[in-house]
């Protein structure tokens, strides 16, 4: 297996959970909660519902 790949690119999304702990310092339970109100902009991917950095980054600099 050749070691010489290029790294991985960085992620775009990240979990609705993380998301919330390190936007907003929520728990869990209120990380889901504030998407579902649409404070945290969500995507669908398949079955799961991410988060693009883009879009969180993008919504906090328009509260400053």
């Amino acid at each position: 297996m050749p070691t010489d790949l290029p790294p991985l690119v960085e992620r775009k999304t990240i979990s609705i959970e993380q998301a919330g702990r390190i936007y907003y310092g929520l728990s869990r339970n209120g990380s889901y909660d504030a998407a579902r109100r649409g404070d945290i902009p969500t995507i669908k991917v398949g079955r799961l519902l991410r988060v693009p950095i883009a879009a969180m980054e993008k919504r906090l600099a328009s509260v400053e």
